[in-house]
């Protein structure tokens, strides 16, 4: 892979998005374009950003405000769902809690996984077995957010169909027992404005 790309690269989906379920989308040019782009930045750059990807602009535009909502929050609510092993890992991280190459890091979050039932992944995912949790204040913050991670899910479903093509297999050729159940991650961030931060001082 090379690495001496300038950008990442932004791919408009929307053909493939469309088609996706269209047995006849090989032959059509509009997929085979966005393809093609996969591959080759999947091949240059190994990260994309897309667009023409079908999500409501106004559930994304909820789902920013009821996180702003919770992140406004008192510490004092928020730590209601705190994160911890006995919820699988799933909840409230405050800032400086999540740790990056021994680097607390600046931000808050929600941590969420999808749901595991006891046995699920053997022992190996007994660790993160559970439920998500969500808090009670904003109210409708669980529904928005499982309305997200649904689009979310199906689109990255696409957007898989389209990389098996262009590796030169069958669309659904990472779906049914080989990944067809995938396990997916959210995490949902609030970083703090300076004036919000406390931060420790240079010696």
């Amino acid at each position: 892979m090379a690495t001496d790309f300038k950008s990442i690269p932004i791919i408009d989906i929307s053909p493939l998005v469309a088609k996706c379920d269209d047995p006849k989308r090989v032959q059509d040019p509009d997929v085979l374009e966005v393809v093609g782009q996969l591959d080759q930045a999947c091949r240059e750059a190994g990260f994309f950003y897309v667009k023409g990807h079908g999500i409501p602009d106004s559930l994304i535009k909820d789902v920013k405000n009821v996180s702003h909502k919770f992140f406004d929050l008192p510490y004092e609510e928020k730590m209601k769902i705190k994160l911890s092993p006995a919820a699988g890992y799933r909840g409230y991280q405050r800032i400086g809690e999540n740790i990056t190459k021994g680097i607390p890091d600046m931000h808050e979050a929600i941590d969420c996984y999808r749901e595991i039932t006891p046995g699920m992944y053997g022992a190996l995912g007994r660790v993160i077995e559970g439920v998500n949790q969500w808090p009670h204040d904003p109210p409708y913050i669980k529904v928005l957010m499982e309305e997200y991670i649904s689009f979310c899910t199906d689109l990255s479903r696409k957007i898989v169909r389209g990389i098996a093509l262009a590796l030169g297999g069958s669309a659904d050729e990472f779906e049914g027992e080989r990944a067809g159940d995938a396990f997916w991650v959210l995490r949902v961030i609030g970083y703090p404005g300076v004036s919000q931060y406390k931060w420790p001082k240079c010696t």
